[in-house]
Parts: structure tokens; sequence; C-alpha cells
């Protein structure tokens, strides 16, 4: 069979153990990078085709032999489902493969939050704490997390060991019910929001979640309350955050996707200069364990996927 990755140099290769996927009966042909109008010719002679982030459109596969799509991520939204299970092409993504490395990601962004720990370095390397009259600074207000109230939204793998990391340093943990779901008897995100000092995002973009926070539940939440969206840039009405934390609505944000990556120089967050914003380029799921069980496990299922066709 011949294949072909489409954008590997996302997965920093040259850091990983490539044997899992040299092991398969597979020529593959190999791309760092993939642009738009690229992927048609890229893709036309391939039965397997890897993607991580490049966009496969029924336009792209129609005049393509492809019969299996492994996407090197959690989600599949850069794929034409639709067209792919009409056609009875295989797509494949890989679940949980970054619980760790996101779950860990999260946290950080929320302690570096709640120990104003940007503004507090930024004054030790312009030597105020040297000038000071005193042992420390303390202009800066710093949260405990143990007490405080967390609303989880989203309970897959990553957003139930958020969870745990942060029930074991003393936090009271609430999973909202799924958004747009009738029939799930938690509590609504709505109803959870007053009352939450931390609200994390670890739910799947979807017409219900496409931004779920908006202007009325930023609203909702404390002066005193935190975001982290280690998720989907789109779950955020990224111009109506900016809005409440200029206004000192919440006291922070934590953001590890934006809804367009990469963004535009001129994005709206990226313009502006506030300790109580903190945004990493899409890193989360980067920890090398991480991506080694990615590849290994994109592997495993192409493997699976080429027994099945000679059976």
């Amino acid at each position: 069979m011949k294949g072909v990755i489409l954008d590997f140099d996302t997965m920093k290769p040259d850091e990983l153990n490539l044997e899992s996927l040299k092991k398969l009966s597979v020529d593959w042909q190999v791309y760092e990078q993939t642009s738009e109008d690229q992927v048609s010719e890229r893709i036309a002679k391939a039965d397997i085709v890897l993607t991580n982030k490049v966009v496969l459109h029924k336009d792209n596969l129609k005049n393509s032999v492809c019969r299996y799509i492994g996407v090197l991520a959690t989600g599949t939204n850069n794929v034409d489902i639709d067209y792919c299970q009409d056609q009875s092409i295989t797509v494949s993504n890989v679940e949980g493969y970054g619980t760790g490395s996101v779950a860990q990601h999260a946290l950080m962004l929320l302690l570096n939050l709640t120990t104003a720990f940007v503004s507090y370095r930024a004054d030790v390397m312009a030597g105020q704490w040297a000038q000071s009259d005193q042992f420390c600074l303390n202009n800066h207000t710093v949260q405990q997390l143990s007490g405080k109230r967390l609303v989880v939204v989203g309970t897959g793998q990553t957003g139930s060991a958020f969870s745990r990391v942060c029930e074991a340093l003393g936090m009271q943990v609430t999973a909202c019910a799924r958004p747009g779901s009738q029939n799930d008897p938690r509590p609504s995100l709505d109803e959870l929001l007053p009352g939450a000092d931390v609200v994390s995002l670890h739910c799947p973009l979807t017409c219900a979640t496409q931004q779920l926070i908006n202007r009325d539940r930023l609203a909702l939440m404390k002066p005193t309350a935190f975001l982290i969206n280690t998720a989907r840039g789109a779950l955020i009405d990224e111009k109506a955050l900016l809005n409440a934390l200029q206004q000192k609505q919440i006291a922070g944000a934590g953001l590890d996707v934006l809804s367009q990556e990469p963004p535009e120089a001129n994005h709206p967050l990226l313009q502006v200069s506030l300790n109580n914003l903190l945004i990493t380029p899409h890193t989360a799921w980067l920890a090398v364990e991480a991506r080694q069980r990615l590849l290994d496990t994109a592997c495993e299922h192409i493997k699976t996927f080429m027994t099945n066709k000679t059976q």
C-alpha cells in the first residue's frame, strides 16, 4: 500500500522513535507541511493518508484512491466525515494520547494565574525585590486553590484527569451537563457559573459548543474567577473575553488555543499586554511521551485496518 503523511513536521519527528511507522508494510511519502493547494495532488495515489491539521475536503478526496485517513489528533473536524462515510473511507483518530500532558498544561496555566507568577517574575527581573523595604513583594493578589470550586466542561479523559489533579489540591470539582444535551441530569453550565472560582474547558468543538463562553456567560462569572481553555479556541467568544478581562469581569484567563491557528498578527487577544491573560501556542499536547503515544497508536490503528482488509 502507498501512504502519505501531509504535515509530519507538526509532530517534531526528530524527537520520536519511528520504528512503529517503519514496521508497517506501507510505502510512505512524507511531507513536512502541505498547503491547501497541494493536498489533492499529494493524496491522489495514496491508499492511506495521515494528517494532523491539514484539512481534507470532499473535493480533495473524490479524485483519490484513499481508503483510510488517520488523524494524528483527537478531533476529526478537519476531515469531511460525511463524504468518507458515503465512500466507505475509514477515518480513525487517536483519543487519550495526551491526557497527562494536557492536564499538566491546564494546571500550569491555572497555577500561574492564581499565584500572579507573571507579575511577580516581572517585578523581580525589574529589580523591585532587590529595592524592597521588606523581605517580600506583596503588591499582586495571590489565591489559594484549596477550597475553591472548579467547574469542568467535558468529562472525557482529559477533563477527568484535570479534575483529579485539582481535587488533590483540595478543590471542589463539579462537572456541568453536556452542552446541548436534553437528558443530562447534571446541573447546567449557566447554573454553575455564578459559584465557580475556576472554569476549565475540555469539550469538543460542536454546534452546541461554538462560542460556549460568550458575553452573557462571562457576565455570570465572579470577578475573582479564572477561565482555562486547553480544548478548542472557538469555544470562546474572544472579543467578549477580552472585554471581560479589560473590564475586570473575571480575574484572568489561560488559553492554549485560539479560534484561528496560527492566529493573524492583529488578533485582538495578541494586541494587549495583560498580566492576567496567559496564551500558549497550542503546546499542551507536545510532551515527547504524548507525541510518541500518538504516533504508536496511530500506527496500531493502521495495522488493524490493513489486517482486516486482507482477511
